[in-house]
């Protein structure tokens, strides 16, 4: 096996992604986030700054920087909206998230595992980026609780059982974060021993 091993996590709408990263990187993986690429590229890119401005004007912008929750009231109730900053943002975020994976395989002692969350990975097509994908879903009534109503959103999405269905592994997050992490633990054992 060449390290590191580039594993995906996806999964739907507060499913439990990011504690699955973080479980992850507990473990030993190097760990990236596409939320957190988002973050960045809405602070540093300016071409995407100003492309948004002449979108959606100021009134997406606060104190200099980018408005997520004003930027998300314009995308989520609107899907030409939505699939036009998805046009803006995937590509950028693919960027990242690559560099980020030369920069992890380049290292003098790769860890065995780079885990990337990424949200909506079998929706883009990103799946044959990566050597292995884990999903996260977790019951509705579970992930409404975290996150509340959340059914206009995820509306556009592939069905967790076409993911699961798709996924190398696969866990419904409706227990402890003690449960994730010995499923990620699980997870992690199963990569490397097959090295």
């Amino acid at each position: 096996m060449e390290r590191p091993l580039a594993v995906a996590i996806t999964g739907g709408i507060a499913a439990g992604k990011s504690e699955a990263l973080a479980a992850f990187a507990r473990h030993g993986a190097s760990v990236l986030s596409s939320d957190e690429i988002v973050h960045g590229i809405y602070r540093g890119d300016a071409a995407l700054q100003d492309a948004l401005r002449a979108r959606w004007g100021d009134a997406v912008f606060a104190h200099g920087e980018v408005d997520r929750a004003a930027v998300g009231r314009i995308v989520f109730a609107d899907p030409d909206e939505l699939a036009w900053l998805e046009s803006q943002l995937h590509p950028l975020v693919r960027i990242v998230s690559e560099r980020w994976l030369d920069e992890v395989r380049a290292m003098d002692d790769p860890p065995a595992i780079a885990a990337v969350e990424i949200p909506l990975l079998y929706e883009t097509g990103g799946e044959a980026r990566f050597d292995k994908v884990v999903v996260i879903t977790a019951s509705e009534s579970v992930r409404e609780e975290r996150r509340g109503a959340f059914a206009d959103r995820e509306a556009r999405l592939i069905p967790d059982e076409e993911k699961i269905r798709r996924a190398d592994f696969a866990y419904v997050n409706d227990g402890t974060l003690e449960e994730l992490d010995v499923f990620v633990a699980g997870v992690v054992r199963e990569l490397t021993s097959a090295s």
